[in-house]
Parts: structure tokens; C-alpha cells; sequence
């Protein structure tokens, strides 16, 4: 009896593992020729959209291009935004996602490759404020605003950091960092990565010289929470990639340090 009970479990397993290989991603992409890849566009330098061409370049985009070579298959980037980021991948308008913080919150609905690299939060203003805000507690004021973008890991932060002033949250494609440059909030909150970028582009912006960055973040890219099948495979990808220095090299070329 416990032999027969034995041989039905390994039975009922090996049914189990042929059924989940045959309803997952990597099945489907395999099948289809296509590896479907959800992005914002609106992140530098990880996606941005040209709107002239319906293009996009950045680090996610190339990372996504590298994994298609690698499947051999091709990518086709599918617009999202930060507010159906995690909805998206659950619904299976794409397979995967480009980079996104590791949260509780989409943890729960999404599942999560390994992380690749981190990022960390920095609040930013415009230079002719600069002898009004040196640290993140100047900012905790009931008279300043702080802005963050509707479904980023910024839109729970600023409040979180900031319980004292005026929140001012946009929705995409309008961005937080236009309120500063319009003078409708003091500050902004993003990535250090994204950080670097605007500076570097806006010259009347600057980070507020904060003695350290919060809230250090992995990063990783969402898919399916039931598809264990394609979450491996990306795993196994991801570890491969960062032993041949995949991912180092890429974040030098598009200077995700400063």
C-alpha cells in the first residue's frame, strides 16, 4: 500500500509539472515567436519612449533585447504605467515587466524575478531654493509640498517621510518632477538613478544635499506569481548574466552610479 501510494504521488507530480510547463509563459513565448514586455517609457535612463518613432531606449530596453537574443526570439515593448504596472502582468497583456521596485504590496498580487541591482530615494528642488532645503527633515514642513508620481514606490513614500507638509500626487504621463519645475511643489522624491539624470538635463534643478539617501530598494522585474516555470527560467537567466558581467557592464554604460 505505501509503494502504491508512493507511485500515485510521483504520478500526480509528473502530471503536475507537464500541466504547469504547458500553461507557462515560456511556452507561450517559445510558441509565439514573442517575449511581450510591459514599460512605463517615462524612467531615465532605465525606459524611455521616443514619441516620434514609437521607440524606446534604455537600460530595461536593453536587457529585454539581450533576453530575446537569448530566447531567440523577438521583443515587442507593450505601453504601461506605474499605476497598472503589476495589474498588466497579472491580466497577461505581457509577460514580464522591466525593472521595478521590490515591494509588499505588489508581491502580493505579482511574482518577482532576483534582484539585479538597487536603487535608493533622494528628494530633489530647484537650485534657487537651495538655502531653504539641506536635509530631508527641512522638507517635513507644513508650508512645502513634495510630489511623487500616482503608483511609484515614491507615492507611499512621500508620505511616509514627509507626514507634516502637502503631498502633490500626479498621474502619468505627467510626471513629479514638472511640479517642481513649474513651481506647483518645493521638491520631488525619486531614485538616486533617476536623480543623476535630471540634473543633468534640467540645469535649475539639484538634489537637496541630504546626509544619506533612503530607503535602499532591490529591483527586479515582475511576471506571473503562479508561474514558477518562467520565474526559474529568469532566475537561472539573471544569475547567468550577472557571472558573465552582463549586468555591471550595462549599468556603466547607462551610468546608474553616480
Amino acid at each position: 500500500m505505501t509503494f502504491l501510494k508512493a507511485a500515485v504521488a510521483a504520478l500526480s507530480l509528473v502530471a503536475f509539472t507537464a500541466q504547469a510547463q504547458a500553461a507557462s509563459a515560456l511556452k507561450e513565448i517559445l510558441d509565439s515567436g514573442t517575449l511581450k514586455v510591459g514599460t512605463t517609457g517615462d524612467w531615465n535612463p532605465m525606459t524611455m519612449k521616443d514619441i516620434a518613432t514609437n521607440s524606446y531606449t534604455g537600460y530595461d530596453i536593453d536587457v529585454m533585447t539581450e533576453l530575446a537574443k537569448d530566447l531567440g526570439v523577438e521583443v515587442e515593448f507593450v505601453p504601461t504605467d506605474w499605476k497598472t504596472l503589476v495589474s498588466g502582468v497579472t491580466a497577461g497583456k505581457y509577460h514580464i515587466t522591466g525593472s521595478a521596485s521590490i515591494s509588499p504590496a505588489r508581491a502580493k498580487a505579482a511574482g518577482y524575478t532576483t534582484s539585479y541591482f538597487s536603487l535608493a530615494t533622494v528628494p530633489l528642488m530647484l537650485k534657487k531654493n537651495a538655502d531653504k532645503f539641506s536635509d530631508w527633515e527641512d522638507l517635513n514642513n507644513a508650508d512645502v509640498t513634495v510630489a511623487a508620481t500616482l503608483g511609484t514606490t515614491q507615492e507611499k513614500q512621500v508620505k511616509e517621510f514627509f507626514p507634516d507638509a502637502k503631498y502633490k500626487i500626479v498621474e502619468a504621463p505627467a510626471r513629479d518632477f514638472q511640479e517642481v519645475l513649474a513651481g506647483r511643489a518645493d521638491a520631488h522624491i525619486t531614485s538616486n538613478v533617476e536623480a543623476y539624470k535630471l540634473v543633468e538635463k534640467y540645469s535649475q534643478m539639484m538634489v537637496v544635499p541630504v546626509s544619506a539617501p533612503k530607503a535602499r530598494t532591490p529591483i527586479a522585474m515582475l511576471l506571473p506569481q503562479d508561474d514558477q516555470v518562467w520565474i526559474n527560467y529568469m532566475n537561472t537567466w539573471i544569475t547567468l548574466k550577472t557571472e558573465q558581467g552582463f549586468f555591471e557592464d550595462l549599468g556603466k554604460k547607462w551610468q546608474l552610479s553616480n
